[in-house]
């Protein structure tokens, strides 16, 4: 399962559902969108001490997913078919959604945003 920016912020200050939900499987997944936006977010944490280090572990636990070829090629479908549906979502949602998509994994987030795209399958909490 793909974790999300919120998924990580949730994961690391121990939510026991979040904690649940991913009880199930032994790795996860991380986009390296989301690894910038939770670090961008950290720089002006008042915690950034605390969960820096927590964050490190979490990325040395987790396969890292970068964006390639394949994912530029997803990106370019999803971003289209919401753009034609009138439907767009922020930026960085459409390259985690093309992840998933290249990937065929879930996406672990509040976020709704992500229930726009085809094809993507999201576990809330």
């Amino acid at each position: 399962m793909i974790l999300d920016t919120n998924a990580i912020s949730d994961l690391l200050e121990g939510n026991a559902a979040l904690a649940a939900l991913l009880g199930r499987t032994s790795r996860h997944e991380l986009p390296v969108v989301v690894i910038g936006e939770y670090r961008y977010g950290l720089a002006r944490s008042r915690r950034r001490r605390t969960l820096l280090p927590l964050l490190e572990e979490l990325i040395r636990e987790s396969t890292v997913l970068p964006i390639g070829v394949e994912t530029a090629a997803a990106y370019a479908v999803v971003r289209e078919a919401l753009r034609a549906q009138g439907t767009p979502i922020p930026e960085n949602e459409v390259w985690i959604s093309a992840l998933a998509v290249e990937h065929g994994l879930d996406i672990v987030s509040r976020d709704r945003d992500f229930d726009r795209v085809a094809g993507i399958r999201r576990r809330g909490w």
